[in-house]
């Protein structure tokens, strides 16, 4: 492994990234030579190496961290804020860059980076940058005296990030963990590190102390169960699959019961209702299994549609479909409208299902294929009449691959919609204002979208309810996630 590594961003430009972990604001080898192969899934060719975390090279930036805390927490709430914005500004500086590596590590097309993931993750920087200064608590009258609380840092955090938007989902741990005072571990995935590497450089460019933030890239057996099993790490916030998560929550349990907060993943429900708009409803339930290949947790990946008009949103679906074909490729091109899937297992499990969905006796709409031989591309495919135990229906599949099926009434769409272990995202399409919110008070999920899908916004918290976790990433409800209440009673004496 080389201490640099150049990969090829938009219009050709050079992107030249050390290769180190970043702990305490400097770029280190592995403490034992382990190194991380890093992949194109566009070419199936390998981009380099960097170099991979083991237990040894956590605890030093453990050990970093615990003394940046020393210091991090004392700083004032404007202060705070002034690094935070100062961070923005250089992700916004660096924007091609950054979509670039997204696009070439991730297969995350250059233009939804620049569209969505880099503004959303400024957004949320300078979002959280107001907060600094304003997370007060409470004075409480009690029997013979007063009380007050105050919101308190937890310490040393760690978060564990996915490679779907890694940017993004990145900055909703980074922004409120710092501005409440906390300092951070990041573990990059396997598959989309690169990012890592060059957010490491403007965090230390913005002036952000040594240990406040390190970055570390590393597979979860290695790095992700070390830092979850630390006994000095305070909190662990992991965005991922529902199998990992419980690993987290266990390695929790086991050793010091660290706080944990879970984002995982989700099998969201689109209620289409007669009354809707129907070209609006096409257009989302569209998106919403196609965004970023499907590789997305709040995907619309089960569609259900009212009988009355089944037959015809399934004919526009299909026409839709035909006269919008996309357009496979390099997704650093910007006529490209699909990248890749981000890995060959990943490839693979997407078509899997989909061998499963023709097989259960489903009707296919369209797609169901792959795409060339060269890189992992898979056609965008629907399919109709899905029953409700069919595995496309049920599991998360995270791909482009829609299941549709009828309902007849709000109450049966509501149990159909609910009979999942997941509840991470809904969305509902009608122009009934009453019934619109009859439906999403009784669905289960973290967030419900009216009209349109995903609707992402710093101010708005998004997390899961059941098997989809806990805690919320976004809005002020997240401040909470990395705080501690501590309660000061005094007891008044009498005057004598």
């Amino acid at each position: 492994m080389s201490s640099s590594l150049t990969v090829t961003g938009i219009q050709g430009r050079q992107i030249t990234l050390p290769t180190g972990l970043f702990i305490h604001n400097e770029f280190v080898p592995s403490s034992t030579g382990r190194i991380l192969a890093v992949e194109n899934p566009s070419t199936g060719e390998q981009l380099g190496t960097i170099a991979a975390a083991g237990p040894e090279d956590i605890d030093k930036a453990v050990q970093s961290a615990k003394a940046g805390f020393e210091a991090w927490k004392k700083v004032s709430g404007p202060a705070r804020s002034q690094l935070l914005l100062k961070l923005a500004d250089l992700i916004e500086r660096e924007a091609h860059d950054l979509a670039s590596l997204e696009a070439v590590d991730a297969g995350t097309l250059f233009t939804d980076s620049m569209g969505l993931n880099i503004p959303q993750a400024i957004g949320c920087l300078r979002y959280y940058a107001g907060w600094a200064g304003k997370i007060d608590g409470k004075t409480l009258d009690m029997e013979g005296g007063i009380a007050y609380t105050y919101r308190e840092p937890l310490g040393v955090c760690g978060a564990i990030v996915p490679w779907n938007a890694p940017l993004m989902i990145t900055i909703w741990k980074i922004a409120p963990a710092l501005v409440t005072g906390n300092t951070l571990i990041i573990k990059t995935s396997e598959n989309s590190p690169l990012y890592g590497l060059r957010l490491a450089e403007l965090i230390k460019e913005a002036g952000i102390p040594a240990g406040v933030v390190n970055i570390v890239a590393g597979d979860g057996a290695n790095a992700g169960q070390s830092l979850s099993e630390h006994m000095e790490v305070r909190k662990i916030a992991f965005t991922g699959s529902s199998i990992a998560g419980r690993k987290i929550m266990q390695a929790a349990a086991k050793t010091n019961l660290k706080k944990v907060s879970l984002e995982l993943g989700g099998k969201g429900p689109s209620i289409v209702f007669d009354d809707c708009d129907l070209a609006n409803a096409l257009l989302w339930t569209r998106i919403g299994i196609t965004a970023n290949n499907g590789q997305i947790c709040a995907a619309g990946s089960r569609i259900y549609v009212q009988d009355s008009i089944y037959d015809r949103f399934i004919e526009a679906y299909k026409k839709a479909a035909a006269e919008n074909p996309t357009v496979a490729g390099d997704p650093l091109n910007t006529s490209t409208t699909k990248g890749p899937i981000v890995s060959r297992v990943q490839h693979e499990k997407i078509l899997d299902y989909i061998r499963q969905g023709k097989a259960c006796g489903a009707r296919l709409l369209f797609g169901g294929e792959k795409i060339g031989e060269k890189g992992y591309f898979v056609q965008n495919t629907a399919f109709a009449d899905v029953g409700d135990n069919d595995a496309i229906m049920r599991e998360e599949i995270f791909g482009p691959v829609a299941s549709i099926a009828k309902f007849s009434t709000e109450e049966e769409v509501i149990a159909k919609a609910n009979d999942s272990s997941h509840g991470l995202s809904a969305a509902i399409f009608t122009n009934d204002v009453n019934r619109a919110h009859r439906v999403t008070k009784e669905l289960e999920s973290g967030q419900v979208t009216v009209n349109a899908w995903a609707m992402l916004a710093p101010n708005v918290p998004f997390g899961g309810v059941k098997e989809s976790g806990f805690g919320r990433d976004m809005g002020e409800e997240a401040l909470e996630g990395w705080t501690q209440v501590k309660a000061v009673k005094y007891h008044i004496l009498p005057r004598l």
